[in-house]
């Protein structure tokens, strides 16, 4: 999918605009369009877009193609039109199919209202068009984020949750802090045999946001999955961290299956995060803050006090982003929570993009004044 940033990107036919402008829907193609209604994510943006079904039977026939074509267009800006173009490729369809065929777009929005003209069409000129208004509207709540896309924005969505960022600016005249993340990157759902859109945005979002925390200088990343109780991505005291390496990673995992030896194993997924909090709060890289990051860690056991005690004491505050999408479904805390815990650690539950922000605003704050508080402690006593 594309969309127009000037004149010219997106090239609209004359009988295309001439529909749009019309503004009278269209049925030559048979097809229902659902709208669907801005939902704020975790990249503090608006999604938004449509849901279309069309009866398998309008289709029939030799392959054909669908191009949609749709302009979104905002309130407070009604001459800068954002156009976009969608293709889809039709395979032969016998003539007695039954049922429908499901289709769906994308685009992001900012803050504000908007009015959508939309089309369809097929090999044969046939068309389908719709025409709606929408309206992405911040909470009182969420009217303190920090949105990434300007009100009455219109972009494309983007495809690759692991694509690179620009480097950010670091806060200068400040001492940067060195922070070390271990992330958990599996589903909500632990039997999921596969990870859905909202699992990896969530998961994400949270790197994301730590990324582009100015005061964070350094970081090292430690990605595990414990359902198969491996690390399979590990980055240390890079200035940047390395998403399209980590996405890259990920596709190793294999979520919903678990290996026949350690299914054998009694608690070994405990056992597991048990020598991995060993020696990774253990190790001697001495970040300043350790950032625990993840769903829920439904384990039989909690990781033992013994086990935890080997670590010592950790010279620097610990935290847990636990991203648990549907609270009420799994309220109590986990493994890792109660680990970091004994740590005298704090925990926040993401649910919500504002989750995640005053979750990051807390961390930084308790981090750079337990390391302010490290630095008198050390002064006064030479």
């Amino acid at each position: 999918m594309l969309h127009e940033t000037g004149p010219g990107a997106v090239r609209v036919l004359p009988s295309d605009m001439a529909v749009l402008e019309l503004q009278e829907p269209r049925k030559d193609l048979a097809c229902t369009v659902d709208p669907i209604k801005p939902k704020l994510g975790f990249d503090l943006r608006f999604h938004s877009g449509y849901n279309i079904t069309i009866a398998l039977k309008e289709l029939a026939g030799a392959e054909n193609q669908l191009t949609m074509v749709f302009r979104v267009i905002p309130e407070r800006a009604k001459t800068h039109p954002s156009y976009f173009v969608q293709t889809i490729k039709v395979p032969r369809i016998s003539e007695d199919a039954t049922g429908d065929a499901y289709l769906e777009g994308y685009f992001d929005l900012g803050e504000g209202k908007y009015h959508v003209d939309w089309l369809m069409r097929d090999r044969a000129d046939r068309l389908c068009s719709s025409y709606w208004d929408t309206e992405a509207e911040l909470s009182p709540r969420d009217k303190p984020l920090p949105m990434t896309l300007r009100a009455g924005a219109v972009a494309e969505t983007e495809q690759d949750p692991f694509r690179q960022e620009p480097p950010v600016k670091r806060a200068r005249g400040e001492s940067l802090l060195n922070v070390k993340v271990l992330i958990n990157f599996a589903p909500q759902n632990e039997n999921a045999a596969a990870f859905s859109d909202e699992d990896t945005a969530a998961l994400v979002a949270i790197l994301r946001t730590i990324a582009r925390e100015p005061r964070f200088g350094t970081f090292s990343v430690v990605a595990f999955n414990l359902r198969e109780q491996r690390i399979f991505y590990r980055q240390d005291g890079a200035g940047q961290i390395d998403f399209p390496a980590l996405g890259e990673a990920i596709r190793t995992l294999r979520p919903g299956t678990i290996n026949l030896k350690l299914l054998a194993q009694k608690n070994s997924e405990t056992e597991f995060l048990a020598n991995l909090i060993q020696k990774e709060a253990g190790g001697n890289d001495h970040p300043d803050a350790l950032i625990f990051a993840g769903p829920k860690t439904l384990v039989d056991d909690s990781v033992p006090a013994d086990s935890l005690k080997e670590v010592g004491d950790v010279a620097y505050p610990v935290f847990y982003m636990n991203c648990n999408l549907d609270p009420q479904n799994a309220p109590w805390r986990d493994a890792i929570g109660r680990a970091v815990r004994f740590f005298k650690g704090s925990e926040y539950t993401i649910s919500r993009p504002r989750d995640l922000w005053t979750a990051i605003t807390e961390i930084v704050s308790k981090t750079v004044t337990f390391k302010d508080g490290k630095q008198a402690s050390g002064a006064a006593s030479r």
